[in-house]
Protein backbone atom coordinates (compact mmCIF):
# COMPACT_ATOMS: atom_id res chain seq x y z
CA UNK A 1 0.00 0.00 0.00
CA UNK A 2 2.79 2.42 0.81
CA UNK A 3 6.12 2.60 -0.99
CA UNK A 4 9.10 4.90 -1.35
CA UNK A 5 9.80 6.65 -4.63
CA UNK A 6 13.51 7.14 -5.10
CA UNK A 7 13.51 8.56 -8.60
CA UNK A 8 10.92 10.94 -9.94
CA UNK A 9 11.22 12.88 -13.16
CA UNK A 10 9.72 16.31 -12.58
CA UNK A 11 7.22 17.51 -15.16
CA UNK A 12 8.37 20.08 -17.72
CA UNK A 13 5.34 22.20 -16.82
CA UNK A 14 3.49 22.17 -13.51
CA UNK A 15 0.57 24.51 -12.88
CA UNK A 16 -1.21 24.62 -9.54
CA UNK A 17 -4.79 25.82 -9.17
CA UNK A 18 -5.68 26.83 -5.61
CA UNK A 19 -9.21 25.55 -6.20
CA UNK A 20 -10.47 25.22 -2.63
CA UNK A 21 -9.77 28.82 -1.67
CA UNK A 22 -12.08 30.13 -4.38
CA UNK A 23 -14.63 27.32 -4.67
CA UNK A 24 -14.80 26.39 -0.99
CA UNK A 25 -14.84 22.73 -2.02
CA UNK A 26 -12.88 20.17 -3.99
CA UNK A 27 -13.16 19.79 -7.75
CA UNK A 28 -15.55 17.09 -8.93
CA UNK A 29 -14.50 14.31 -11.31
CA UNK A 30 -16.70 15.88 -14.02
CA UNK A 31 -14.92 19.21 -13.56
CA UNK A 32 -11.52 17.50 -13.81
CA UNK A 33 -12.70 15.84 -17.04
CA UNK A 34 -13.76 19.24 -18.41
CA UNK A 35 -10.35 20.71 -17.56
CA UNK A 36 -8.67 17.82 -19.38
CA UNK A 37 -10.79 18.47 -22.47
CA UNK A 38 -9.77 22.14 -22.41
CA UNK A 39 -6.07 21.20 -22.23
CA UNK A 40 -5.74 18.20 -24.54
CA UNK A 41 -5.71 20.19 -27.78
CA UNK A 42 -2.82 22.21 -26.35
CA UNK A 43 -0.60 19.40 -25.04
CA UNK A 44 -2.04 16.06 -26.25
CA UNK A 45 -1.55 14.36 -22.88
CA UNK A 46 -1.78 15.74 -19.36
CA UNK A 47 -1.79 14.54 -15.77
CA UNK A 48 -4.28 16.24 -13.47
CA UNK A 49 -3.94 15.63 -9.76
CA UNK A 50 -6.70 16.67 -7.39
CA UNK A 51 -5.43 16.73 -3.83
CA UNK A 52 -6.23 17.94 -0.37
CA UNK A 53 -2.99 19.18 1.12
CA UNK A 54 -2.46 19.50 4.88
CA UNK A 55 0.25 21.73 6.31
CA UNK A 56 0.68 20.92 10.00
CA UNK A 57 2.97 21.96 12.80
CA UNK A 58 2.61 21.99 16.59
CA UNK A 59 0.64 25.27 16.55
CA UNK A 60 -1.53 25.28 13.47
CA UNK A 61 -3.11 23.10 10.82
CA UNK A 62 -4.10 24.31 7.37
CA UNK A 63 -5.87 22.38 4.65
CA UNK A 64 -6.21 23.41 1.03
CA UNK A 65 -7.61 21.71 -2.04
CA UNK A 66 -5.26 21.95 -5.02
CA UNK A 67 -5.54 20.86 -8.61
CA UNK A 68 -2.15 20.25 -10.22
CA UNK A 69 -1.61 20.06 -13.95
CA UNK A 70 1.55 18.29 -15.08
CA UNK A 71 2.93 17.97 -18.60
CA UNK A 72 5.98 15.82 -19.31
CA UNK A 73 8.97 17.17 -21.20
CA UNK A 74 8.27 14.94 -24.22
CA UNK A 75 5.03 16.84 -24.81
CA UNK A 76 6.28 20.43 -24.77
CA UNK A 77 8.66 22.30 -27.05
CA UNK A 78 12.35 22.25 -26.17
CA UNK A 79 12.78 25.95 -27.04
CA UNK A 80 12.32 27.92 -23.79
CA UNK A 81 10.19 30.68 -25.40
CA UNK A 82 7.85 28.13 -27.00
CA UNK A 83 7.63 26.20 -23.74
CA UNK A 84 6.78 29.41 -21.86
CA UNK A 85 4.02 30.12 -24.40
CA UNK A 86 2.48 26.67 -23.82
CA UNK A 87 2.73 27.18 -20.06
CA UNK A 88 0.97 30.54 -20.30
CA UNK A 89 -1.87 29.06 -22.35
CA UNK A 90 -2.29 26.27 -19.79
CA UNK A 91 -2.46 28.85 -16.99
CA UNK A 92 -5.05 30.88 -18.90
CA UNK A 93 -7.23 27.82 -19.53
CA UNK A 94 -6.88 26.63 -15.93
CA UNK A 95 -7.89 30.04 -14.57
CA UNK A 96 -10.89 30.17 -16.89
CA UNK A 97 -11.85 26.62 -15.88
CA UNK A 98 -11.66 27.49 -12.17
CA UNK A 99 -13.77 30.63 -12.64
CA UNK A 100 -16.43 28.65 -14.52
CA UNK A 101 -16.49 25.99 -11.78
CA UNK A 102 -16.83 28.59 -9.03
CA UNK A 103 -19.58 30.43 -10.92
CA UNK A 104 -21.52 27.20 -11.41
CA UNK A 105 -21.22 25.97 -7.84
CA UNK A 106 -19.36 27.09 -4.76
CA UNK A 107 -19.65 26.30 -1.07
CA UNK A 108 -20.60 29.10 1.28
CA UNK A 109 -18.25 29.42 4.23
CA UNK A 110 -19.43 30.85 7.55
CA UNK A 111 -16.97 31.11 10.44
CA UNK A 112 -14.71 28.57 8.76
CA UNK A 113 -17.47 25.99 8.37
CA UNK A 114 -18.81 24.94 4.98
CA UNK A 115 -22.59 25.31 4.83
Amino acid sequence: MAFAVHEHEPPAIEVQVNFGVYAGREATPAEIDRLAEWLLDEVGEVSIISEERHEIDSHVEASVHLVRIEVSSELVPAVPKDRADVEERIIERAEHWAKVCVAERHAEIADGVEI
